[in-house]
């Protein structure tokens, strides 16, 4: 038994240091992708783009070192909670880049699509990193099955968010202020909120920061830690910590659950971080950040980067229906003796599932193109990330083992 303790552990460290890996070679990757910008060149450009999906292909390949490794580490697909959930997500979204770059070769894709990959991997080890044993109801080769093609979907589906980002701020129009120009700056502000989060996280974290409250959670005292300064303390709670930093007020009483004020402190962080980054990005660019981009874009085709958003969403709704839609109803007549049920979980796929039906109906049927199909792109997105993550960590369901 110990030898088998020490080859696990020992295999959870080559994992982990696989996945660090793996980030470091995708952000070399932006690095290279980013290089194309300045290349005016088509022969030079295609060169550097070669080098950067090559890179990128070495990063995917260390990736699935991590992916592998840490399976036989933990006696199951790595698939069974948030760290592991969303570190596959974020390696089939390059994949999913990896297929759309040699059918279509933008190499600007791999500025924007990377990116979202590297955030969405650095924002799952802002969750528990250990490996644990399934609980009883992810015992089942539906894990596998359903958790893995409704992630890969997703992650196809989130390569039209990218495509759909550069034409945005390749064609709105920059030269003032309107509710265009405003929601495009949302957007960012959005990404630079997740940043910040990671940031305040991983600042937090090097210092072993902690702050213990004890508060009634379901009629019994309970102690709860915070690993970030409590803005938001648990409602009726007593800070245990000496020389803590006090919460400036209480969690707002509808958040259910023993976690829910640690979930809602994040949320605030995650704002106030994005706030202070974006306003240091106002003042040293003096405008706003989609307008310092978008001469950068000038080499990027509209009608191609319009067509690859569009065949992300054709190519990952099919993908996201068979996962989250049919996998996912099987498995529940297989768990719950129902197919379907009101599971917040369940809701929120549906409603994806709707809007990119809706997607590929507008685009198809009504002649929905170009900026209004990049809208909708930005906006399933935005879905996709909410079922993701305030779905798993607000809303209170049968999926809450996420």
């Amino acid at each position: 038994m110990k030898q088998k303790g020490g080859m696990t552990m020992e295999l959870s460290v080559i994992s982990s240091n696989l996945l660090y890996a793996s980030f470091f070679i995708y952000l070399l990757a932006t690095f290279i992708f980013g290089a194309t910008v300045k290349v005016s060149n088509e022969k030079t450009n295609h060169k550097v783009g070669n080098i950067g999906i090559g890179v990128t292909i070495v990063g995917f390949l260390t990736q699935i070192g991590y992916f592998v490794t840490r399976w036989f580490a933990a006696g199951h697909a790595p698939v069974s909670n948030l760290f592991e959930f969303m570190t596959f997500f974020g390696m089939m979204l390059v994949f999913g880049f990896i297929i759309l770059f040699f059918i279509y070769r933008i190499t600007l894709l791999g500025l924007f699509a990377l990116p979202v990959a590297l955030l969405v991997i650095a924002y799952a080890s802002m969750f528990p990193t250990e490996i644990s044993p399934l609980v009883p109801s992810l015992k089942s080769h539906w894990l596998y099955i359903h958790v893995t093609t409704a992630a890969l979907g997703q992650a196809i589906l989130a390569i039209s968010f990218a495509a759909g980002l550069i034409y945005l701020i390749r064609q709105v129009n920059q030269e003032k202020a309107t509710k265009r120009t405003r929601w495009l700056e949302f957007i960012l502000f959005g990404l630079l909120c997740a940043v910040g989060y990671i940031a305040v996280g991983t600042t937090f974290g090097a210092v072993n920061y902690e702050a213990t409250f004890e508060a009634p959670v379901n009629e019994q005292m309970t102690q709860i830690t915070y690993e970030m300064p409590p803005i938001a303390g648990p409602a009726d709670g007593e800070l245990l910590t000496e020389r803590a930093f006090g919460p400036l007020f209480e969690t707002p009483g509808w958040m259910q659950g023993v976690n829910a004020p640690v979930k809602f402190n994040a949320i605030l962080w995650s704002v106030f971080a994005g706030l202070v980054i974006y306003g240091v990005l106002r003042l040293l660019l003096r405008k706003r950040i989609a307008k310092s981009i978008q001469p950068l874009l000038k080499s990027a085709s509209p009608r191609l980067v319009d067509e690859v958003s569009y065949r992300a969403v054709a190519i990952g709704f099919p993908v996201f229906t068979l996962g989250a839609i049919i996998f996912a109803s099987i498995w529940a007549q297989e768990a719950w003796d129902r197919f379907w049920g009101w599971d917040p979980k369940e809701v929120w796929a549906l409603i994806t599932w709707l809007f990119y039906a809706a997607f590929l109906h507008l685009r198809l049927t009504r002649g929905w193109e170009g900026e209004r199909s990049a809208w909708l792109a930005v906006i399933g997105f935005a879905i996709i990330m909410f079922n993701l993550l305030a779905v798993n960590l607000i809303i209170s369901g049968l999926h809450s083992y996420a």
